[in-house]
């Protein structure tokens, strides 16, 4: 099963359900699938679904703290519960030593020697971390462990 089933599937439970916060947060992610699809007319596959969730997650986090500088804590509780949501379909997430790791592997292959070179290395890395791993996290350590 494609994660785009999944992901259909599991709207239809929330319907079924009555569960209108889950279906409306499901119905959001549907829709901007969709609307990748039809933009760049393709069908999308797990990985792109996944980049999609990843930017809607990111969304979500944004917001949230808008929310919390102007005191509205039941909008961002809307928020927190959506991120819950389409959290559910992300990979397990790496851990600092994972990423770490990871990091360390692509400075290595790509030959990367200073900070110029950080390019090649993300080049790297994003195919390889994507929805597993916060990719501003991974470039912060990626720039830390390469000279200016």
């Amino acid at each position: 099963m494609t994660l785009k089933d999944r992901i259909t599937e599991d709207m239809k439970a929330a319907m079924r359900a009555k569960d209108g916060q889950r279906l409306s947060a499901v119905r959001l992610l549907l829709a901007a699938m969709k609307q990748r699809e039809v933009d760049e007319r393709v069908e999308l596959a797990d990985a792109d679904v996944l980049s999609i969730i990843d930017r809607m997650v990111k969304q979500r986090r944004e917001s949230i703290a808008h929310y919390q500088k102007a005191a509205r804590a039941d909008l961002a509780a809307q928020e927190q519960f959506e991120i819950g949501v389409l959290s559910a379909y992300l990979p397990q997430q790496l851990s600092e030593a994972q990423i770490a790791a990871a990091v360390a592997a692509a400075i290595a292959e790509s030959g990367a020697a200073s900070v110029r070179d950080m390019g090649k290395a993300m080049a790297l890395l994003k195919p390889r971390l994507a929805g597993k791993a916060d990719m501003g996290r991974v470039s912060a350590l990626l720039k830390s462990r390469l000279p200016a």
